[in-house]
């Protein structure tokens, strides 16, 4: 029996006729759950739009406790129960607003949102302002000192910088402005002068035909997401290819895999689903802020359409679960098909997993700072694992996650000595990344339960047996939009 397969449709003009018929309905409800807030988004499909909705309330800190989407026939339902950092619900009128007017913005693919919440609002790292240096590397000791202090030898003030590592590769993007003309480095003599510097930096510890890239980037309107470039970079520098080793089950339909670095491990299984058309792509992993966002980005870059999906937290668990096709209609069916997209979500779930010593930093904001913290680091035997840092008013911020070279733990005599040669605050925070858990979990023993949060040893929650019935109360389940 042949399948016919739902294509979004290309005519923009038609597109944008059906999103002025039927423009894009949001609301919240605080009355329905308990302990958090759920965000429901009624709107016209279009590929990519379920990244940048979820990319509005992760750059919100809001973290997505569970979510539940649905988009066949050309339009979506989006449901989202979220929370703050502390858990609280969403009840400030005025950040309600304000995440209305962004998922709206973005259904119409415009970046004009007012902001009106007493508050910074992410992304702080997205910057039209300055120019963007992008680089991928082997990961060593010392990188980040080196590249920041080229940088502040040759003018270049930091203004932000995000960088990760993975798989012994090194990933970032610094944005930087003229200390002199206190603008974007647009001269192109200069430009080439400051990549040149930086790929000898890069060059100084490879080996001849090894990966490696610099590239400066001049201000663009459309730039993309600065986290979600990063993990851009990172596959296109093929961090994934030592994610995993798959393997099929004994009837050949399903491919998954286990992690073979501990208990805490992340799992990832593909099947078809031959009835209905779909791959069906479940990822069980350490819950942590963030996870769905950098999922969401990994099958949007590989471009695969999220047709349906089912993503709920169990105290440290999470398990997403897609029905989804290629944005062409074709299913998971190959087996470098199925081990590429295994490889990718492995890697997109591990590059932000940091379980070094976090120090939160901030400072007086001056020229060249950057390039003195991480000195510091560095002469005191620490290197850097990942880092964000950015400016708000005439104060520096930054968040890295830090480790002593030789493997021991870092010691409080060398963090004093970090505090007094940084100044200013430094904070220490957890290890974990991820939200906290009192003991560590172990995935091969864990489903998914009840309210209560005790384990039990019934089968996990699959959206192929609930979804389908559930469908209809989702969708009943969407109040009107008040005028």
């Amino acid at each position: 029996m042949e399948i016919s397969v739902y294509k979004p449709y290309g005519d923009h003009e038609f597109q944008s006729l059906i999103e002025r018929i039927h423009p894009p309905r949001f609301s919240i409800d605080n009355d329905t759950c308990r302990n958090c807030t759920i965000v429901k988004v009624d709107s016209a499909n279009k590929h990519g739009i379920l990244l940048e909705m979820v990319q509005v309330l992760t750059d919100l800190d809001l973290l997505i406790l569970r979510s539940y989407i649905s988009s066949d026939g050309g339009w979506l339902m989006d449901v989202f129960h979220v929370t703050d950092q502390l858990g609280n619900k969403i009840t400030d009128e005025s950040l309600i607003h304000y995440i209305e007017q962004a998922i709206c913005a973005s259904r119409r693919g415009s970046r004009e949102v007012q902001t009106c919440v007493g508050r910074n609002v992410r992304p702080r790292h997205v910057s039209m302002e300055h120019t963007a240096m992008e680089m991928t590397a082997i990961d060593r000791p010392g990188l980040m000192s080196e590249i920041s202090a080229v940088l502040a030898e040759l003018g270049c003030h930091v203004s932000g910088a995000v960088a990760w590592t993975h798989n012994k590769r090194a990933a970032c993007i610094v944005y930087m402005e003229d200390d002199l003309k206190h603008g974007p480095i647009m001269d192109p003599y200069r430009v080439a002068q400051i990549q040149a510097q930086l790929e000898n930096v890069v060059e100084a510890h490879h080996y001849e035909g090894e990966r490696r890239s610099v590239r400066l980037a001049a201000p663009a309107a459309s730039q993309t997401h600065t986290e979600r470039r990063l993990h851009q970079l990172m596959a296109a520098d093929r961090d994934y290819e030592q994610c995993c080793s798959c393997g099929y089950d004994s009837s050949g339909d399903d491919v998954a895999h286990r992690q073979k670095k501990g208990s805490n491990s992340t799992e990832v299984k593909i099947e078809n689903c031959k009835e209905r058309g779909y791959s069906i792509v479940t990822v069980r992993s350490m819950d942590r802020p963030k996870l769905l966002f950098d999922t969401i980005c990994t099958l949007t870059d590989l471009q695969y359409v999220v047709f349906h999906a089912s993503i709920n937290s169990f105290e440290s668990i999470a398990i997403q679960e897609y029905y989804v096709r290629h944005k062409n209609g074709w299913t998971l069916d190959s087996e470098s098909e199925r081990r590429k997209m295994i490889q990718n979500l492995m890697a997109a779930t591990e590059r932000r997993v940091s379980h070094e010593l976090r120090l939160d930093v901030t400072t007086q904001n001056r020229v060249g700072l950057l390039a003195d913290v991480t000195r510091v680091f560095r002469e005191n035997g620490l290197s850097i694992s990942r880092t964000e840092v950015g400016v708000q008013g005439e104060q520096a911020v930054g968040t890295f996650y830090v480790k002593d070279t030789s493997g021991q733990d870092v010691t409080s005599e060398t963090l004093e000595v970090v505090r007094r040669e940084i100044g200013g605050t430094v904070l220490v925070a957890n290890k974990s990344s991820g939200r906290p858990s009192s003991q560590p979990t172990d995935l091969s023993n864990t489903s998914p339960s009840s309210s209560s949060g005790k384990q039990d040893k019934k089968p996990g929650f699959s959206l192929g047996s609930m979804f389908w019935s559930q469908l209809e109360w989702l969708s009943s389940n969407f109040r009107p939009i008040k005028s």
